[in-house]
């Protein structure tokens, strides 16, 4: 069965990169975008995503406000950050909410190996 997967990060660019990215590895997993922290949550509500990619520096609801609100709603979600922004304290915020990080910008090797990591985890 196809995984649902929801990309949010206002850069269009940055969402289309990492759907490709996605999409390379699973051609069948259903793929979900939003350009807002607000937009998340509610898109989560109504899809209930296998994950989250999620970027930090967004207008509104940041992507670290979000994710706490989105880790209680959804626990069983995976998460993940996509920061350029790969300071310390972002890291650590992240630890704490039991989510994951990856940096901006992005690597499609850097995509896979978390794909896989959280498939290998089920």
């Amino acid at each position: 069965m196809p995984k649902h997967i929801l990309i949010v990060d206002d850069s269009r660019l940055s969402r289309m990169i990492s759907r490709q990215y996605v999409l390379r590895q699973h051609k069948d997993w259903d793929i979900a975008e939003a350009a807002t922290g607000e937009q998340a949550i509610e898109m989560a509500a109504e899809k209930q995503p296998y994950l989250i990619l999620l970027d930090v520096n967004m207008p509104g609801m940041g992507g670290l406000a979000a994710a706490a609100i989105l880790r209680d709603a959804h626990p069983q979600t995976h998460i993940v950050l996509l920061t350029a922004n790969v300071q310390t304290s972002v890291q650590v915020q992240a630890e704490q909410l039991g989510i994951g990080f990856l940096s901006k910008p992005i690597k499609e090797s850097d995509t896979h190996a978390m794909l896989n990591n959280l498939e290998s985890s089920v």
